[in-house]
């Protein structure tokens, strides 16, 4: 097996993984009676234009990271794409642990009518977004893997929507949730980190 065959194994597992995670938590909220996928049923035009994007880019990316990956298109050393190896690990277990610590309440979409549990403990103390964090690490993984101008545009693409998804979220969470979410905003970053805590804080 040559050094070219193992990368393009190492990328498929990173995929494997994380797609396997997403579908699999898809399937056992079904068996729940949970519709996990409410992307774009919102009827608000900003909310349903930003999910309807989103969607395009996650759907679009996956077919030209396979497209890279079988054809090997990739400009980058061995050593910068065996980090984005360990960059898409760490995605998938990012990724992983966020569904978990959300259970229940996990949804992809903005929910129209499920009444969903505010989660701030475990890997959410740390991070707002970590699920989003997982899919921005697994995208840049790939393309550090198999670098070129369509994994780089769409890798771009999508980080992009995702973001764009966040912001829309946050507005959702503060209706939703109201003083309870501004003060977690307040402790805890966005993407990753949080603020060190000083007497008179309120705990999110």
């Amino acid at each position: 097996m040559n050094q070219e065959m193992i990368f393009q194994i190492l990328a498929l597992l990173v995929l494997l993984v994380f797609y396997g995670i997403y579908f699999g938590k898809l399937l056992e909220q079904k068996k729940h009676g949970i519709r996990t996928h409410q992307v774009g049923t919102r009827k608000e035009k900003s909310i349903h234009t930003v999910e309807v994007l989103m969607s395009v880019a996650t759907l679009c990316i996956v077919p030209v990271q396979l497209l890279s990956i079988v054809l090997n298109l990739s400009w980058l050393p061995d050593n910068a794409r065996f980090t984005g190896f360990l960059t898409g690990m760490l995605g998938d277990l990012i990724f992983l642990v966020s569904v978990l610590t959300m259970k229940d309440s996990w949804r992809a979409g903005i929910p129209e009518k499920d009444k969903t549990e505010f989660v701030s403990t475990g890997i959410y103390a740390f991070s707002r977004n970590p699920a989003f964090l997982g899919f921005d690490f697994m995208y840049i993984s790939i393309c550090l893997m198999f670098c070129n101008l369509l994994t780089i545009a769409f890798t771009i693409f999508a980080i992009v929507m995702l973001h764009l998804q966040i912001l829309q979220e946050e507005i959702y969470l503060t209706n939703t949730f109201g003083e309870t979410y501004l003060q977690y905003r307040k402790c805890v970053f966005r993407y990753l980190g949080r603020w060190q805590k000083r007497n008179g804080d309120i705990n999110p």
